[in-house]
């Protein structure tokens, strides 16, 4: 009689099958579009696409802004960037403009869509800040891969946040956890308007793929990243909340809040593993393991580091952050139904059907730590 183990759900024999044949990746080269080459997730992602040999087609806003496209070059030429693997050519794109991004798609076999804005506190102009950047350029960028026949995939970095409005709201699911096949039902723009503006852009994309037949769409849905930037630049949303832990921001206390955290790194790995792996369809959840600020404040290990200790010890009464809210960027509605909430993230689609070994945390952590002291960057 033969035994089958189950894992999750999952039979055991079953597990290692998948696993087995998504490791056995098309070894061919292929030529992959990034927009948003220059972010904290998009670098991630071109380093492994170029160090597994493909080429990749980075675009950015500007490419007279060295500043922000240094630690993309290797040499003098910005155009044609030659790698030790692949190779990197970069492409000026704006997500508001039609067509912009049809130079960079073409000859393209696959676009990765991560450009997208995020604030940590509500901008003033939702919908010149956000929305449009979100939903047009989703559009215009699936338009230009459409207008190359050579596209047969294309991955969106979408969020968590397209999966659930609350943290409240799910108390009647088992463990209060997050999966693939929920949906952010919010229609407000003005309540939380990050997730507003992620949720109506995958909705536009899966608009997008049915009506043609070119190429398959697969959306990748990050919790809070975190991990070690490969430039200086400190503009991504984690890297900010991770300078505040560090730089004495949240001393005084945190709220019970809670995150999916995730390594850049292995976000990086989920994309190209989604991209590259004929059998992967659909969304997949990316969060490594659930944790709440005052846990992550203590996985960070500072005694090596030679910088003074001010991260928070202490969590503060929910109705202090309900009071304060309106003077520190956040919304007493979500205060209420977000802090002192459980939540979990469902990521076994990401470790079966991809084969994602995820790095724990506390390492996630203390290498963005590290990279940010020595970078100067406290």
């Amino acid at each position: 009689m033969l035994l089958v183990l189950l894992f999750g759900g999952y039979p055991l024999l079953l597990v290692t099958k998948i696993i087995s044949e998504n490791k056995t990746m098309n070894k061919k080269a292929k030529t992959i579009l990034v927009t948003g080459a220059a972010g904290y997730l998009a670098s991630w992602i071109i380093k492994q696409l170029l160090e597994a040999g493909h080429n990749v087609h980075g675009t950015v806003r500007d490419l007279h802004d060295k500043a922000k496209i240094v630690h993309l070059l290797k040499d003098s030429s910005v155009d044609n960037i030659r790698h030790e693997h692949g190779e990197l050519k970069l492409f000026e794109a704006n997500l508001l403009n039609e067509g912009s991004f049809d130079e960079a798609a073409n000859g393209c076999d696959i676009v990765i869509h991560v450009a997208s804005p995020y604030f940590l506190e509500k901008p003033k102009d939702i919908q010149k800040m956000l929305i449009n950047p979100a939903v047009s350029g989703t559009k215009n960028v699936l338009n230009s891969a459409s207008k190359t026949n050579t596209v047969k995939r294309i991955i969106v970095t979408s969020s968590i946040v397209t999966l659930f409005n609350n943290a409240k709201d799910l108390y009647n699911k088992i463990d209060n956890k997050v999966s693939e096949n929920d949906i952010n039902k919010n229609t407000k723009r003005n309540y939380n308007p990050y997730a507003f503006s992620k949720t109506k852009a995958e909705r536009i994309a899966w608009e997008i793929n049915k009506s043609q037949d070119q190429w398959d769409l697969i959306t990748v849905h990050p919790g809070a990243i975190f991990g070690p930037s490969l430039s200086n630049l400190t503009d991504a949303t984690s890297i900010k909340m991770m300078i505040q832990f560090l730089n004495g921001s949240f001393k005084i206390g945190v709220p019970n809040l809670r995150l999916g955290v995730v390594d850049v790194r292995d976000v990086a790995n989920i994309h190209i593993q989604a991209a590259l792996n004929r059998s992967a369809k659909g969304k997949y959840i990316a969060v490594a393991k659930t944790l709440t600020l005052l846990e992550i404040s203590n996985l960070l290990k500072l005694n090596s580091l030679n910088i003074k200790n001010k991260l928070p010890r202490r969590e503060l009464p929910k109705v202090f952050f309900w009071l304060i809210a309106p003077f520190v960027g956040m919304q007493r509605k979500y205060v209420a139904n977000n802090v002192n909430c459980l939540i979990n993230f469902d990521n076994k689609k990401s470790i079966l059907e991809l084969g994602v070994n995820y790095i724990p945390p506390e390492r996630t952590l203390n290498n963005h730590a590290e990279q940010l002291i020595k970078n100067y960057l406290i």
